[in-house]
């Protein structure tokens, strides 16, 4: 997704102006004469339809959509970090970080690749720092760029929210949601949400990306997505993410129909027996798998395949013996009809699924509305 090239100037007029109070102070704190903040304001005004603030005696009162988009933009203006950055090279920027390349970054914003060289190389120069190195045709971030990158990405979220909000308050499409979905949580439980949720917010746009927990977690950290969705990890490696347990699934044996373990009483010994086709290394399914075996007395065999497609898995145990560990849930309609079978485990496994948001996100009030709806359809049983 390109990034607009948001005016970066006349949100820090708009922000000094909400703080202060006053044309003069807020003039004084930004660096801008009084009527360059006069004018940067109405801009803003202009763009938006509708007015930010209340003219009079006791000075800038602002009226509720600025109330609304205040606390963004001013978060959007810290995670920025200089009031050297302009608009065009933030979008330059995150185009170029998104794509890896110059000549992606060109496709994906419409703007020429000598465009784009200029104002990465111009925000460099305004930030003092090494942003990226040249690797062939390949542009890779320096760790200063990395940086700079995810701030940039977080900026550009909390405005979109925050103009979002505006919209909202002005009764118009209010938004979009971009959903970060693992492959449980695409099964039953985000599909019923969506449908319930636009039939309520029919203006409100979905976006779903489809990954693992390894996939997802940067753009997610990046701001490019909202809310990831499906098995949750051990809190002490996600000290910038917060998650939240909504329920607990049971994962059981999946194999082909007339699978020659299908009706063995002494299913213990035999689980060595079979390949398995399981997610890679460091998963919580492959975890819980490893302590599902050795509480059956056996040392977890090594894995032939590592797969994390549930369309995959499905394939290669229809034409062949190998077993997995999966919720019933995410194979539904294969073994409804019959052609795929599921045995419960010899020891329990449960795993938590839930919600994964950045720490200290708020959400607008339409996101704040989805998550709501996100756990009412798990209580009523739909995950």
């Amino acid at each position: 997704m390109s990034e607009p090239a948001y005016n970066i100037r006349h949100y820090a007029a708009f922000a000094a102006t909400v703080r202060h109070g006053s044309v003069t102070r807020a003039a004084r704190s930004v660096n801008l004469t009084q009527p360059a903040l006069t004018q940067a304001i109405a801009r803003l005004e202009a763009e938006l339809g509708c007015a930010l603030f209340e003219r009079g005696s006791g000075g800038m009162a602002p009226t509720e959509p600025a109330r609304l988009l205040a606390p963004r933009a001013e978060a959007a203006i810290a995670q920025i970090g200089s009031p050297r950055v302009t608009g065009t090279q933030v979008r330059a920027f995150l185009a170029l970080a998104r794509a890896g390349s110059y000549a992606g970054a060109a496709e994906a914003t419409g703007l020429s690749a000598a465009s784009l060289h200029r104002a990465v190389a111009d925000l460099a120069v305004a930030l003092g720092q090494r942003l990226v190195d040249r690797r062939g045709r390949r542009a890779a971030l320096t760790p200063q760029g990395e940086r700079r990158a995810r701030g940039f990405g977080l900026a550009m979220a909390e405005l979109r929210s925050g103009l979002a909000e505006v919209a909202a308050w002005q009764g118009k499409a209010a938004g979009r949601i971009v959903v970060g979905a693992m492959p449980l949580s695409r099964a039953r439980w985000l599909p019923e949400t969506i449908l319930r949720f636009r039939s309520l917010h029919p203006g409100v746009a979905i976006a779903v990306v489809e990954g693992s927990h390894a996939e997802l977690a940067g753009p997610l950290r990046d701001g490019d997505i909202d809310l990831m969705l499906g098995a949750l990890r051990d809190g002490t490696v996600l000290e910038d993410l917060a998650q939240e347990p909504v329920f607990e699934d049971s994962p059981q044996l999946v194999m082909r129909a007339g699978h020659p373990l299908l009706g063995v009483e002494a299913l213990d010994a035999r689980l060595a027996d079979y390949p398995w086709v399981l997610p890679a290394r460091g998963t919580p399914l492959r975890q819980y798998w490893e302590g599902m075996m050795r509480a059956a007395g056996a040392e977890p065999p090594e894995v032939g395949i590592e797969c994390g497609s549930v369309l995959t898995v499905r394939q290669l145990l229809l034409g062949s013996d190998a077993l997995t560990l999966l919720s019933p849930a995410q194979l539904a309609v294969e073994l409804e009809a019959g052609v795929l079978a599921c045995l419960p485990t010899p020891a329990p496994v449960r795993r938590r699924i839930g919600i994964t948001t950045r720490e200290g996100w708020q959400p607008t009030g339409p996101q704040a509305a989805f998550l709501a709806l996100l756990r009412e359809v798990a209580a009523k049983g739909f995950a």
